[in-house]
């Protein structure tokens, strides 16, 4: 009897040592891994992606819906947009905010590329500057450009509408997806329309002019623009990303195993 208890408490001895060694391993792990943040935040609220943390930050996922597919392709149009916009008005202004801009939504742009690529989706093609095969976007274009090159105030507003418009499209597709892929794009995509907002309402204060926001209530903006710039939160990355940083600051979008006693 009494070697059957010795043996029971050996055992239960080598388990406990062997959950504590896997544990131990685990938090070295934790430890060691590399956390990066998907976007990189300028002084001046100019937020652009960084695509190689944005591919090592991808985790394994179902296969995109439907809808979610139809959001990545309707985002598409609208970094796009923006993009195309924003590259008219500082040829036309020559204010810097719009080169700077520009220069992010094109990353903005290739980050939803990057999602669709993940996927194996068809439509990854971007066509020409000013170019849309949607007519209602390429009649939108349109009209943007052509109030935003009466002056340079306009031109400022209609920066603010973009942004608006994406912040609300971005707010609308995130409640109807659970992809942490896609969720994770889209968040930081949205921090970056918020930041840019920030920024053209910048612009218009120093002009003297007070915005009426169209696509979001007056109480957001306000809550936006009185806000201070954010920044990307930290990501797990799972193959070689850029500007990493180690250590368990960061949230990962995986689940974090931990160790309890």
């Amino acid at each position: 009897m009494k070697t059957i208890i010795k043996t029971i408490v050996i055992s239960s001895f080598i388990a406990a040592a062997l959950v504590f060694s896997s544990c131990q391993k685990d938090m070295n792990n934790s430890k060691n891994a590399q956390y990066a943040s998907v976007i990189n935040v300028s002084g001046d609220g100019t937020t652009a992606v960084i695509a190689a943390n944005v591919q090592s930050a991808f985790v394994e996922t179902a296969a995109l819906t439907k809808t979610e597919l139809v959001s990545l392709l309707k985002m598409k149009e609208a970094e796009k947009l923006a993009h195309d916009v924003y590259s008219v008005l500082y040829q036309k202004w020559g204010s810097q905010v719009f080169s700077n801009i520009s220069a992010a939504e094109s990353n903005h742009l290739n980050a939803i590329i990057l999602l669709l690529t993940n996927y194996g989706a068809a439509d990854t093609s971007i066509g020409e500057d000013g170019l849309f095969s949607d007519n209602e976007v390429q009649k939108l274009y349109n009209e943007l450009v052509a109030n935003a090159t009466l002056s340079i105030e306009e031109a400022y507003k209609t920066g603010a509408l973009i942004e608006e418009m994406d912040i609300k499209d971005l707010t609308i597709s995130l409640s109807s997806t659970t992809n942490e892929n896609v969720i994770m794009v889209f968040d930081n995509l949205l921090k970056g329309s918020r930041n840019h907002l920030r920024a053209f309402n910048r612009q218009l204060t120093t002009l003297g002019v007070a915005y009426t926001p169209a696509y979001i209530s007056q109480t957001d903006y306000n809550l936006i623009v009185s806000s201070s710039m954010e920044k990307g939160k930290q990501y797990r990355m799972n193959g070689q990303g850029n500007g990493q940083s180690k250590g368990q600051k960061g949230q990962g979008n995986r689940g974090n195993e931990s160790c309890s006693n």
